[in-house]
């Protein structure tokens, strides 16, 4: 699908070295971008939710599942 877009002067320039830095294609460059920006979005909003739910209905984890947990951790103080 076609679209027209305005952005800035110096992104543009930005935008165009970096394309041709990666042999890509000036709507390649952006579609790959606004993928990983829809993406981590999407990530940000779901882990959101999640803690969400979790703060709203918090349920301690079993000591075994704890122990094993904790044991996964690096030697580090959190």
């Amino acid at each position: 699908m076609k679209i027209a877009i305005s952005v800035p002067d110096d992104i543009f320039e930005a935008d165009e070295h970096l394309a041709q830095q990666l042999k890509l294609s000036r709507s390649q460059l952006y579609a790959d971008a606004l993928s990983a920006y829809l993406s981590e979005r999407g990530a940000a909003a779901v882990t959101g939710k999640l803690n969400a739910i979790h703060a709203a209905n918090p349920s301690p984890l079993a000591p075994e599942f704890a122990r094993a947990q904790s044991g996964a951790l690096p030697d580090e103080t959190w």
